[in-house]
Protein backbone atom coordinates (compact mmCIF):
# COMPACT_ATOMS: atom_id res chain seq x y z
CA UNK A 1 0.00 0.00 0.00
CA UNK A 2 1.70 3.15 -1.18
CA UNK A 3 2.22 5.82 1.49
CA UNK A 4 0.78 9.08 1.06
CA UNK A 5 -0.01 11.89 3.93
CA UNK A 6 -2.74 13.52 4.99
CA UNK A 7 -2.98 17.12 3.50
CA UNK A 8 -7.16 18.43 3.29
CA UNK A 9 -9.51 15.99 5.01
CA UNK A 10 -12.70 15.81 3.43
CA UNK A 11 -14.32 12.13 2.58
CA UNK A 12 -16.07 10.58 5.34
CA UNK A 13 -15.89 7.34 6.25
CA UNK A 14 -17.16 5.28 8.87
CA UNK A 15 -14.76 2.23 10.29
CA UNK A 16 -16.46 1.41 13.72
CA UNK A 17 -19.45 0.48 15.38
CA UNK A 18 -19.08 3.09 17.92
CA UNK A 19 -17.61 4.75 14.51
CA UNK A 20 -15.13 7.15 13.92
CA UNK A 21 -15.51 9.38 11.26
CA UNK A 22 -12.42 10.47 8.85
CA UNK A 23 -13.18 13.15 6.66
CA UNK A 24 -10.13 12.39 4.69
CA UNK A 25 -8.19 13.03 1.10
CA UNK A 26 -5.24 11.81 0.20
CA UNK A 27 -2.09 14.20 -0.96
CA UNK A 28 1.08 13.03 -0.82
CA UNK A 29 4.14 13.94 1.33
CA UNK A 30 2.81 16.62 3.41
CA UNK A 31 1.24 17.08 7.09
CA UNK A 32 -1.21 19.85 8.22
CA UNK A 33 -2.47 20.20 11.69
CA UNK A 34 -5.18 17.56 12.43
CA UNK A 35 -7.83 17.92 15.15
CA UNK A 36 -10.43 15.33 16.99
CA UNK A 37 -13.92 15.29 18.32
CA UNK A 38 -16.28 13.21 20.13
CA UNK A 39 -19.97 13.92 18.96
CA UNK A 40 -23.12 12.79 21.15
CA UNK A 41 -22.78 9.19 19.44
CA UNK A 42 -19.32 8.83 20.96
CA UNK A 43 -18.55 9.03 17.09
CA UNK A 44 -14.86 10.68 16.71
CA UNK A 45 -14.26 13.05 14.11
CA UNK A 46 -10.83 14.01 12.59
CA UNK A 47 -10.25 17.06 10.51
CA UNK A 48 -7.43 19.43 9.63
CA UNK A 49 -10.60 22.00 9.44
CA UNK A 50 -11.91 23.09 12.50
CA UNK A 51 -14.87 24.63 13.34
CA UNK A 52 -15.76 25.89 16.93
CA UNK A 53 -14.21 25.23 19.91
CA UNK A 54 -15.28 21.89 20.26
CA UNK A 55 -11.92 20.09 18.21
CA UNK A 56 -8.75 19.03 20.28
CA UNK A 57 -5.60 19.43 17.95
CA UNK A 58 -4.02 15.73 18.14
CA UNK A 59 -0.87 16.65 15.47
CA UNK A 60 1.38 19.38 14.54
CA UNK A 61 1.65 20.81 11.01
CA UNK A 62 5.56 19.20 9.78
CA UNK A 63 6.04 17.22 13.03
CA UNK A 64 3.21 15.01 12.81
CA UNK A 65 3.73 14.89 16.57
CA UNK A 66 0.35 14.77 18.91
CA UNK A 67 -0.74 16.75 21.93
CA UNK A 68 -1.68 13.32 23.21
CA UNK A 69 1.58 11.84 22.81
CA UNK A 70 1.18 9.89 19.29
CA UNK A 71 4.38 10.23 17.91
CA UNK A 72 6.39 9.57 14.56
CA UNK A 73 9.78 8.40 14.26
CA UNK A 74 12.23 7.28 11.17
CA UNK A 75 12.87 4.03 12.65
CA UNK A 76 11.17 1.26 15.16
CA UNK A 77 12.66 2.60 18.17
CA UNK A 78 10.30 4.84 19.09
CA UNK A 79 7.57 2.41 18.65
CA UNK A 80 9.96 -0.87 20.12
CA UNK A 81 7.84 -1.10 23.21
CA UNK A 82 4.65 -1.64 21.57
CA UNK A 83 6.12 -3.92 18.83
CA UNK A 84 7.39 -6.39 21.32
CA UNK A 85 3.88 -6.01 23.68
CA UNK A 86 1.92 -6.96 20.28
CA UNK A 87 4.45 -9.44 19.07
CA UNK A 88 4.14 -11.47 22.69
CA UNK A 89 0.32 -11.27 22.73
CA UNK A 90 -0.02 -12.52 19.29
CA UNK A 91 2.74 -14.49 19.23
CA UNK A 92 4.65 -13.25 16.20
CA UNK A 93 8.36 -11.97 15.25
CA UNK A 94 8.73 -8.95 16.32
CA UNK A 95 11.04 -8.53 13.36
CA UNK A 96 7.93 -9.29 10.96
CA UNK A 97 6.29 -6.71 12.42
CA UNK A 98 8.65 -4.48 11.94
CA UNK A 99 8.81 -4.97 7.89
CA UNK A 100 5.34 -4.81 7.44
CA UNK A 101 5.32 -1.48 8.97
CA UNK A 102 8.39 -0.54 6.95
CA UNK A 103 6.88 -1.48 4.20
CA UNK A 104 3.44 -0.29 4.68
CA UNK A 105 3.86 3.60 6.00
CA UNK A 106 7.76 4.01 6.42
CA UNK A 107 7.09 4.68 10.48
CA UNK A 108 4.52 7.44 9.58
CA UNK A 109 1.39 6.94 12.22
CA UNK A 110 -0.69 9.55 9.36
CA UNK A 111 -0.02 7.98 6.47
CA UNK A 112 -3.38 6.57 4.25
CA UNK A 113 -3.44 5.33 1.04
CA UNK A 114 -5.21 6.36 -1.97
CA UNK A 115 -7.26 2.68 -0.82
CA UNK A 116 -8.11 4.82 2.42
CA UNK A 117 -5.54 2.61 4.76
CA UNK A 118 -4.65 4.32 7.50
CA UNK A 119 -1.63 4.85 10.29
CA UNK A 120 1.15 2.44 10.42
CA UNK A 121 0.19 -0.65 9.60
CA UNK A 122 -2.09 0.64 6.83
CA UNK A 123 -5.84 -0.54 8.14
CA UNK A 124 -8.73 -0.22 5.81
CA UNK A 125 -11.98 0.69 7.76
CA UNK A 126 -13.15 -2.73 7.80
CA UNK A 127 -9.80 -4.21 9.02
CA UNK A 128 -10.08 -1.41 11.84
CA UNK A 129 -13.70 -2.41 12.49
CA UNK A 130 -13.20 -5.70 12.83
CA UNK A 131 -9.82 -5.70 14.70
CA UNK A 132 -11.74 -3.31 17.10
CA UNK A 133 -9.26 -0.06 16.30
CA UNK A 134 -11.54 3.20 16.82
CA UNK A 135 -8.35 5.46 15.98
CA UNK A 136 -6.41 4.17 13.37
CA UNK A 137 -3.77 6.81 14.06
CA UNK A 138 -2.45 5.85 17.33
CA UNK A 139 0.18 3.78 17.08
CA UNK A 140 -0.63 1.44 20.11
CA UNK A 141 -4.34 1.03 18.26
CA UNK A 142 -2.99 0.33 14.94
CA UNK A 143 -0.13 -1.99 15.82
CA UNK A 144 -2.24 -4.11 18.03
CA UNK A 145 -5.10 -3.99 15.03
CA UNK A 146 -2.30 -4.75 12.28
CA UNK A 147 -0.57 -7.32 14.18
CA UNK A 148 -4.42 -8.98 15.09
CA UNK A 149 -4.85 -9.00 11.44
CA UNK A 150 -1.55 -10.61 10.32
CA UNK A 151 -1.71 -13.25 13.08
CA UNK A 152 -5.34 -14.49 11.95
CA UNK A 153 -4.05 -14.48 8.79
CA UNK A 154 -1.26 -16.67 9.67
CA UNK A 155 -3.82 -18.98 11.35
CA UNK A 156 -6.05 -19.03 7.76
CA UNK A 157 -3.75 -19.88 5.59
CA UNK A 158 -2.17 -22.89 7.90
CA UNK A 159 1.40 -20.42 8.59
CA UNK A 160 2.13 -19.67 4.90
CA UNK A 161 3.82 -15.95 5.63
CA UNK A 162 3.74 -15.94 1.81
CA UNK A 163 0.32 -16.50 1.66
CA UNK A 164 -0.57 -14.41 4.57
CA UNK A 165 1.58 -11.66 3.74
CA UNK A 166 -0.65 -11.64 0.12
CA UNK A 167 -3.26 -10.99 2.01
CA UNK A 168 -2.25 -8.38 4.33
CA UNK A 169 -2.14 -6.78 0.47
CA UNK A 170 -4.83 -8.18 -1.75
CA UNK A 171 -7.16 -9.25 0.75
CA UNK A 172 -8.21 -13.13 1.48
CA UNK A 173 -10.58 -13.40 -0.93
CA UNK A 174 -8.28 -12.29 -3.57
CA UNK A 175 -6.23 -14.56 -2.44
CA UNK A 176 -8.29 -17.31 -2.79
CA UNK A 177 -10.01 -16.08 -6.01
CA UNK A 178 -6.79 -16.79 -7.72
CA UNK A 179 -5.67 -20.07 -5.96
CA UNK A 180 -2.67 -18.98 -4.19
CA UNK A 181 -0.45 -15.44 -4.98
CA UNK A 182 -1.99 -13.63 -7.43
CA UNK A 183 -0.67 -12.11 -10.85
CA UNK A 184 -1.09 -8.67 -9.44
CA UNK A 185 2.47 -6.64 -9.78
CA UNK A 186 1.71 -4.97 -6.27
CA UNK A 187 1.24 -7.48 -4.45
CA UNK A 188 4.11 -9.65 -5.41
CA UNK A 189 6.35 -6.81 -5.00
CA UNK A 190 5.29 -6.01 -1.25
CA UNK A 191 5.62 -9.90 -0.11
CA UNK A 192 9.35 -9.09 -1.74
CA UNK A 193 9.59 -6.32 0.17
CA UNK A 194 8.64 -7.31 3.46
CA UNK A 195 10.67 -10.43 3.05
CA UNK A 196 13.78 -8.56 1.98
CA UNK A 197 13.57 -6.77 5.45
CA UNK A 198 11.86 -9.70 7.77
CA UNK A 199 15.41 -10.77 9.49
CA UNK A 200 13.74 -13.05 11.90
CA UNK A 201 12.95 -17.19 11.46
CA UNK A 202 10.88 -17.72 8.23
CA UNK A 203 7.61 -18.93 9.24
CA UNK A 204 6.72 -19.83 5.86
CA UNK A 205 5.56 -23.82 5.41
CA UNK A 206 4.02 -23.44 2.04
CA UNK A 207 3.69 -27.84 0.99
CA UNK A 208 5.26 -28.81 -1.80
CA UNK A 209 2.98 -31.81 -1.31
CA UNK A 210 -0.11 -32.75 -3.19
CA UNK A 211 -3.61 -33.13 -1.81
CA UNK A 212 -6.59 -34.70 -3.17
CA UNK A 213 -9.75 -32.13 -2.51
CA UNK A 214 -13.31 -33.88 -3.49
CA UNK A 215 -16.02 -31.31 -3.82
CA UNK A 216 -19.62 -31.22 -3.10
CA UNK A 217 -20.42 -32.34 -6.52
CA UNK A 218 -18.29 -34.88 -6.74
CA UNK A 219 -15.61 -33.59 -8.61
CA UNK A 220 -11.94 -33.83 -7.59
CA UNK A 221 -9.30 -31.42 -7.39
CA UNK A 222 -5.71 -31.57 -6.40
CA UNK A 223 -4.05 -28.78 -5.11
CA UNK A 224 -0.53 -27.57 -3.32
CA UNK A 225 -2.24 -25.18 -1.03
CA UNK A 226 -4.73 -27.56 1.25
CA UNK A 227 -5.54 -24.60 3.20
CA UNK A 228 -7.68 -23.17 0.33
CA UNK A 229 -10.36 -26.27 0.95
CA UNK A 230 -10.36 -27.38 4.34
CA UNK A 231 -14.24 -27.83 4.78
CA UNK A 232 -13.29 -30.81 2.14
CA UNK A 233 -11.02 -32.29 4.79
CA UNK A 234 -7.75 -32.72 1.87
CA UNK A 235 -6.28 -35.89 1.91
CA UNK A 236 -2.33 -36.26 0.80
CA UNK A 237 -2.37 -37.43 -2.67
Amino acid sequence: MLEKHIKRLFLPVIISSMPILLNLLMVTHSFSDIYQYVDERGVIHFTNTPTGNKYDKIMSEGSAKSSKSYKSSESYKSYEDIINRKSRKYNLDPSLIRAVIKAESNWQPTAISDKGAMGLMQLMPSTARETGVRNPFDPEENIEGGTRYLRSLLDMFDGDLTLALAAYNAGPETIRKFGGIPPIAETRGYIKKVLSMYNGKTVVTKSSSIYKVVIEDGSVLFTNTPAFYKKYNPSRF
